[in-house]
């Protein structure tokens, strides 16, 4: 039934401004539509912290965009006129779903299906990403595009791939389609890890793409997997019992001339360990598209330019943008608008997380 109170949508972290338009045909029910690009982080600082519940209090709907908002307890508690909180994606951990229960309030994601499931794993934007991110690494795209632009020409040696060591660290959907790519690819041998990771279970998963057994390798234990590595890739699924799975102990043991890539979440590596792993060029180089905190504050050390430069580690950067394809944010944003409506016309709503 639809509520007789005052509706008010307000829009968290659309960045490019595409949301709005898959929300415009339910203005009739709605009080105001409202867009807030900028993210206010609620653990960044104190300010920020009042700021986003001084900006949240009066909206009954939140629209939000996978993790880039948090909502902990404490901010759902401050919120007493919050009814419906959409989300993207199956799950959201950044959302306390605990509290939402506790308050009443409706919790959705989306699923991102608009052809129906497929038979077989398939390369997903992450995926593509986490490529680009190690192939730009590798031949050194970002440093050798800005050397060019400003009168230079070659630097540093690029890193061949072929016939090296790929590492995964998670051998799930994204682990596995990134392993399948190295192999056949670049012609990688692949190894990987993961706590509960067999032989005959990595075996299954390279069965499912056509490769035979023992494509991808098990290692002993997971610092095994970083010794051996010279492209580490992190594919692991953040947790209590994953956060800060890596550790000052497994950067230690990585070869001075590999590569570590982590397309995950961030807080899966403890930053402090990889900072001063990289700013001692104890590796060759990372490449990143997660943080701890996002976005990163502008006075973050991630930002720095000398990245690269008096014996520190080359450093690729991108603002988590495995996800973020066209096609994938427009259909989120459709369902969330399907579900808004469904909810507005006292209709069952679809992928409730709670």
């Amino acid at each position: 039934m639809q509520p007789n109170t005052p509706l008010n949508l307000a829009i968290l972290d659309d960045y490019q401004n595409i949301a709005p338009a898959k929300f415009s045909h339910l203005k009739p029910h709605l009080t105001t539509i409202t867009s807030f690009p900028e993210t206010l982080h609620p653990k960044h600082n104190h300010a920020d912290k009042v700021a986003l519940i001084s900006r949240l209090r009066p909206y009954q709907i939140i629209s939000t965009m996978r993790e880039r908002t948090p909502f902990p307890a404490e901010l759902i508690s401050s919120l007493p006129n919050l009814k419906y909180l959409l989300t993207t994606g199956t799950r959201n951990r950044s959302i306390d779903l605990q509290a939402c229960a506790q308050r009443g309030i409706l919790v959705t994601g989306t699923t991102g299906l608009r052809t129906g499931p497929v038979s077989l794993p398939s390369p997903s934007s992450t995926t593509e990403h986490t490529w680009a991110l190690i192939l730009g690494l590798a031949r050194n795209i970002a440093r050798d595009d800005a050397a060019v632009k400003s009168g230079g020409w070659q630097g540093s040696f690029a890193m061949g791939l072929a016939g090296k060591t790929l590492g995964i660290l998670g051998l799930g959907s994204l682990g596995t389609a990134t392993a399948k790519i190295g192999a056949l690819a670049f012609g990688m041998r692949v190894i990987a890890w993961s706590s509960n990771l067999t032989q005959d279970m990595a075996d299954e998963k390279a069965s499912a793409f056509g490769l035979p057994a023992g494509t991808f390798e098990v290692t002993s234990s997971k610092l095994a997997l970083f010794r051996e590595a010279d492209v580490l890739s992190v594919h692991y699924v953040l947790s209590e019992r994953s956060l800060g799975i890596v550790r000052e102990e497994e950067l230690g043991v990585m070869k001075p001339t590999a590569l570590l890539v982590n397309t995950s979440r961030g807080p899966l590596i403890q930053e402090k360990a990889l900072l001063k792993t990289l700013k001692e060029g104890r590796i060759r180089g990372a490449a990143l598209d997660v943080f701890d905190l996002e976005p990163l504050p502008r006075d973050s050390e991630w930002r720095s330019t000398r990245w690269g430069m008096e014996g520190r580690s080359e450093v690729l950067l991108s603002p988590h943008m495995g996800y973020a394809e066209e096609g994938i944010m427009n259909i989120w944003y459709e369902e969330q608008a399907e579900n808004l409506e469904r909810w507005l016309n006292g209709k069952e709503v679809e992928n409730k997380l709670l």
